[in-house]
């Protein structure tokens, strides 16, 4: 018997190796694109032309006009640790550039189809590169312009595995929108377009950051940033911040770049929201676009992966610079909050003149000589329904005064009656003895009215007594386990959100066309994502059109016919920015968050109050839900008080 082996560490095929570090670079479309973008920037590019399909996941293509490759060059780019940038180890820690040809062609070509043109200024022949994974590189002479155009095609084709945990091409859409803002941000020196399926996503000429940053996210946020701006023998900080006013609880803008690179820094994130501490609520964050100019020998850019991170030599004196200069910044332009004089409506105040006599004005005394307090009294369900529906007509304080008095007259008998009976000379014996009564009546009212409908016996059981409306919000009923409490606004957004997922889901939901159009504008992310699910919206009731001249502009046409017009544009970017956030399942996160935000808007809100009918049916179909205690998005809907909460309220 042959002796097994003890040596079991063997030297990974070539082609495993070159596999297993594409995807340490390579991890979706957007790498790709980072990556291929980088190099053209490198390369002296002032005009980067993206080109995609089906969310880069079949073609993602970069065109730009920068120097070119020689034939020789356009060989040996693909080569493993071929690199334009490096002679020396110590050439590491002096980079000044992303990446020139040589860096990420090796990884791309190991997962996917790629074909590269490219020719040098002043040549008449360029070079065209073709690889597949598993053949051999074919290399021949064409006519191409001055420039490089790379083709990506089917990412991922020899890895199915890879491919199958890509996301739809929505998401895959969303996450290069991204990273094409953050180059965009980069390089605001450089005319930058971006084309997804044949429609034009962004088209960006050269521009100041300020600019740029309008052209991206919207003229809107553009007048809300303030420069920033100081230079020290350690760092130079450029760039603007968001005024107090714009600060947002969901998708903030937060860019940090260091010598043209895009990174991610907690501490320094840290830094800024401290600066806005007295400014904006805690939940809130603020926006910035801040860049840090210094010498790469400060720096170590190799810390991630993907060098997202970066280590800062002083990072605490830097730390101290930018928070002062945000400080600096925020005082310069006088954006604490101040007192805001209101001219409206103030009184008009004469001069005072110490010798005038005052006018004697006659007083307005309106009276209604028809009027005794002994008329009878108007029919209570009358009265009800004119202080229910007519709050403020001019005769609600007379119905109020004639029916007290006129209560009063028909009862004074009767008051007599109770004090001759003694009903009244106990008062524990009244209290039982009205309970008594309330219960009888109760369980009457609900034997005949029927107020739980179609409740289950268990509901039915946890809810006893007569339902009582509190404040015009709450609604309290007597229960097995204590006292009920129900939120009447969330209950009705719990009722409607079940019947608005229904209908979306069966493909129900009816539209209304508005008068006139709501205009509405989007940052490029959100943008590209309503293009790409512009279809998905349809189905929900929402009618868009992109503005010819103004790819963040957008018209709404038509709603859903129970959403309220007024909150339409805040509806389809809540829905827009809910897909952004949670893309690895869109689809199902649109109808979600659809059913809940024209739940919320259909639902009755502020103090309302209710009959007794309403009541009743309220808690019937609450408790017709699967989860009656809380609405989808977590917040509750009742609240139990048990009988041992409320002896402890009285020391009992």
């Amino acid at each position: 018997m042959i002796a097994e082996s003890k040596d079991i560490i063997r030297r990974l095929p070539e082609s495993v190796a070159n596999c297993i570090a594409a995807g340490e670079v390579i991890q979706r479309p957007a790498s790709v694109i980072k990556e291929l973008v980088e190099n053209s920037v490198d390369a002296g590019a002032t005009s980067i032309k993206i080109i995609l399909k089906d969310g880069g996941k079949a073609l993602v293509q970069v065109i730009d006009d920068g120097c070119g490759m020689s034939a020789a060059d356009a060989r040996l780019a693909f080569e493993k640790h071929a690199t334009s940038k490096i002679r020396k180890a110590e050439d590491m820690f002096a980079l000044h550039t992303m990446g020139f040809r040589g860096e990420a062609l090796p990884s791309i070509a190991a997962v996917s189809e790629v074909e590269m043109r490219t020719m040098l200024a002043g040549e008449e022949i360029g070079t065209k590169i073709v690889l597949s994974p598993g053949q051999l590189p074919v290399s021949e002479p064409c006519v191409c312009t001055r420039g490089t155009n790379i083709m990506v095609k089917n990412l991922f084709c020899n890895f199915p595995a890879r491919r199958r945990f890509l996301g739809k091409d929505t998401t895959e859409l969303t996450h290069i929108t991204k990273e094409f803002e953050r180059l965009a941000l980069i390089n605001t020196d450089i005319r930058l377009e971006l084309n997804h399926n044949g429609s034009v996503i962004h088209q960006l000429s050269k521009a100041s950051l300020k600019e740029r940053i309008g052209a991206l996210f919207g003229k809107t946020l553009e007048q809300h940033i303030i420069p920033v701006e100081t230079a020290t023998n350690v760092v130079r900080i450029t760039g603007f911040i968001g005024l107090p006013s714009s600060a947002r609880r969901r998708n903030a803008l937060q860019y940090f770049f260091v010598n043209g690179r895009n990174m991610l820094h907690r501490f320094f994130h840290k830094a800024v929201q401290n600066c806005y501490k007295e400014l904006i609520a805690a939940d809130a964050k603020p926006n910035f676009f801040i860049n840090f100019d210094i010498d790469p020998s400060r720096i170590d850019v190799n810390v991630h992966p993907q060098k997202h991170e970066i280590k800062f030599e002083d990072e605490q004196l830097v730390c101290q610079i930018l928070t002062a200069a945000i400080k600096e910044s925020l005082s310069k332009y006088n954006v604490a909050p101040g007192i805001d004089f209101d001219v409206t409506d103030v009184p008009d105040i004469p001069p005072c003149i110490p010798d005038a006599v005052p006018p004697v004005s006659p007083v307005a005394d309106q009276f209604d000589p028809g009027y005794t307090p002994f008329m009878s009294a108007p029919e209570p369900e009358r009265a009800d329904k004119a202080r229910l529906f007519n709050p403020s007509s001019s005769n609600h304080s007379r119905q109020i005064t004639t029916s007290v008095g006129s209560s009063l007259n028909h009862n004074w008998d009767k008051l007599y009656k109770s004090f001759n009976n003694n009903s009244l000379t106990d008062n524990h014996t009244g209290e039982s003895s009205s309970m008594a009564n309330i219960d009888t009546t109760t369980a009457e009212t609900m034997s005949e009215n029927n107020l739980f409908g179609d409740v289950a016996a268990r509901d039915i059981n946890r809810l006893q007594g007569k339902p009582v409306q509190i404040q015009n919000r709450y609604i309290i009923s007597d229960s097995q386990d204590g006292m009920m409490i129900i939120d009447q606004y969330r209950a009705h957004v719990a009722i409607l959100y079940a019947g608005y997922k229904q209908q979306i889901d069966n493909g129900n939901i009816s539209s209304q066309h508005l008068f006139f159009e709501e205009r509405i504008e989007l940052t490029t992310t959100l943008s590209a994502l309503l293009v790409a699910m512009k279809d998905e919206f349809a189905k929900l009731g929402f009618t868009v059109e992109q503005e010819p001249n103004n790819s963040l502009e957008w018209n709404i046409r038509a709603i859903p016919a129970t959403l309220e017009p007024t909150h339409a544009a805040n509806v389809l970017r809540e829905l827009l920015t809910s897909v952004d956030e949670q893309a690895s399942d869109a689809i199902d996160v649109l109808h979600q968050k659809a059913a809940l935000s024209i739940a919320k808007s259909a639902a009755m809100r502020g103090q309302r109050a209710l009959t007794d009918d309403e009541i009743a049916r309220l808690i019937s179909d609450l408790y017709s839900l699967p989860s009656p205690n809380y609405t989808v998005d977590g917040l509750p809907v009742t609240r139990l008080i048990k009988p041992d909460d409320l002896a402890k309220m009285f020391s009992r």
